[in-house]
């Protein structure tokens, strides 16, 4: 026994989260995460050595198949 006034809140809590539409504050979220809105282009760094080994990228390509 005693069991129940523990099923009995869990189902109570179960049922609020269910049921509940909670709010979002997305601002207070974005700032939680700390992301900015500033997007930066880190493909730049590694264009120079895209072009020097995309003959390799080929090369394992064709072994795969």
């Amino acid at each position: 026994m005693g069991r129940g006034r523990a099923k009995a809140k869990q189902t109570k809590v179960a049922r609020a989260l269910k049921y509940s539409s909670p709010t979002m504050d997305l601002d207070a979220l974005q700032r939680e995460i700390g992301s900015g809105t500033a997007v930066t282009d880190d493909d730049e760094q590694y264009d120079e050595y895209a072009d020097r080994y995309s003959s390799y990228d080929s090369d394992e390509d064709d072994e795969r198949r």
